[in-house]
């Protein structure tokens, strides 16, 4: 199969304008301007010519479950800890149906943005719970759209000094031998990886330090990639001084965590020499935006992090705190937020449609996607300026941001179109909809 892109309206790469080639699941080829294939044999045309190209957004830090606890009453107003323990007594009611609806509508929102990898971290495993993350396999499988699946994990309940109810947790033992199985099971390896597996034990107020060296020791055992929260509120400090007599990133350091292997979430509050040592050891950030903002957190300071080595990604984390899954958006809240600490010549959009794109990648260890080079996958994402609000715009790339798109036209993930004309494709989702409204309902009721 051969596709070329024709003559984008604008393009997020370069030598690119007279568009790109895709054959199978990579480009081939890119053209300048006025350049064309020299061989059109068996080659389909797709213009592009009203679309603005981008590579297929990245999302590094997810919970798809909490699109079921959006704008949750209990919740609303509220920073991080009195958040969660207003949620966690309702996520401990979660079933296997509602983990299937929920991940396949958190997927599709992020298909529609332009998303074509998702991370997800899940640690919520109560009762019925055990093959969670067999289920989001199965739900990114029917979707097509590559996923980075991380086996959370909660084992310090409250009555142990950790924050989660004992309802929420498991032991050590179940963790990391369900960890185990998944990985063998399911961790793909190499460019075109559709499905991998990372672990994720969930933060330091929720997991012991013995379970956070078993899991180091597992990961690298298995070459696989380490995923937590980490430095987001000042109470999380506060909890680690109390209970490790260390900062959040001193204790990430014990525990055998700080290396190239680790891409953590929100990382707000870490200090000149904390980042110059996640920059030395080439620790992963997903900035958060959103998220940050809904729970009065903070803001992630990306640029120093960047400049210090740390790969800076973006995530749109849970829909609890989001209280969406769209990625574009994402990517302009992330410009819009980084301009109140930092100069507009800093902040670019070119830089927050990087955090995007190539930093997202870095952070999940790949160099297959996240670029519209040749030999990379084609992940792609395309976008119509055609609705009231580009109307006068001037600079394609940058009316995607700051004029506000939403959702993207079309979407291909490894040279399979899987959203077209604005819809996923095989994907009912009025009928999606109102059974995720209908079970939603129930798990607040």
């Amino acid at each position: 199969m051969k596709i070329w892109i024709k003559n984008p309206l604008a393009v997020l790469g370069d030598n690119c304008a007279g568009g790109i080639l895709v054959e199978n699941d990579q480009i081939t080829a890119t053209y300048g301007s006025g350049e064309t294939p020299k061989d059109m044999t068996g080659i389909e045309v797709f213009d592009a010519s009203e679309h603005v190209l981008l590579p297929g957004l990245i999302n590094t830090h997810h919970h798809f479950y909490q699109t079921l606890t959006r704008a949750c009453p209990p919740a609303l107003n509220k920073p991080l800890f009195p958040w969660l323990q207003s949620l966690y007594p309702i996520w401990a009611g979660l079933s296997e149906e509602m983990i299937a609806l929920s991940s396949q509508l958190a997927l599709a929102e992020l298909l529609l943005s332009g998303c074509t990898t998702a991370a997800d971290h899940h640690y919520l495993f109560p009762g019925p719970l055990e093959e969670a993350i067999d289920i989001q396999v199965e739900a990114a499988r029917s979707m097509g759209i590559r996923a980075m699946l991380t086996r959370g994990s909660m084992s310090l309940g409250e009555d142990q000094g950790g924050l989660p109810p004992p309802s929420t947790v498991q032991s050590e033992e179940a963790i990391l031998n369900d960890s185990e199985r998944l990985i063998n099971r399911y961790h793909e390896r190499g460019n075109g990886a559709m499905v991998q597996i990372a672990l994720a034990p969930c933060s330091p107020f929720s997991v012991s330090t013995q379970l956070m060296k078993d899991s180091a020791k597992l990961a690298k055992d298995l070459n696989v990639r380490l995923h937590t929260h980490l430095a987001e509120t000042h109470d999380e400090t506060a909890f680690c001084e109390k209970m490790f007599s260390l900062r959040p990133l001193d204790y990430l350091e014990s525990v055998g965590w700080l290396g190239d292997q680790t891409w953590l979430a929100h990382g707000i509050h870490f200090d000149d020499n904390e980042i110059k040592r996640l920059g030395e050891a080439g620790v992963g950030i997903c900035h958060c935006p959103s998220s940050n903002m809904v729970l009065s957190s903070g803001i992630c300071r990306t640029l120093e992090l960047q400049e210090a080595g740390s790969p800076v990604g973006l995530g749109v984390d849970g829909s609890a705190s989001n209280d969406g899954s769209n990625l574009i958006q994402e990517v302009r809240q992330a410009l819009l937020l980084g301009r109140l600490r930092y100069e507009a010549t800093e902040m670019t959009h070119q830089k927050a449609f990087e955090f995007a794109t190539k930093g997202s990648a870095q952070c999940l260890g790949r160099d297959d996607i996240g670029q519209i080079t040749v030999g990379k996958q084609a992940d792609l994402a395309l976008f119509k300026l055609d609705e009231p609000r580009f109307s006068g715009a001037g600079d394609p790339l940058a009316a995607l941001l700051l004029c506000g798109a939403h959702q993207a036209d079309h979407v291909m993930v490894g040279g399979k179109w899987r959203v077209s004309d604005g819809a996923v494709i095989g994907l009912d989702m009025e009928a999606l909809m109102a059974e995720h409204s209908h079970i939603a309902k129930k798990l607040i009721s």
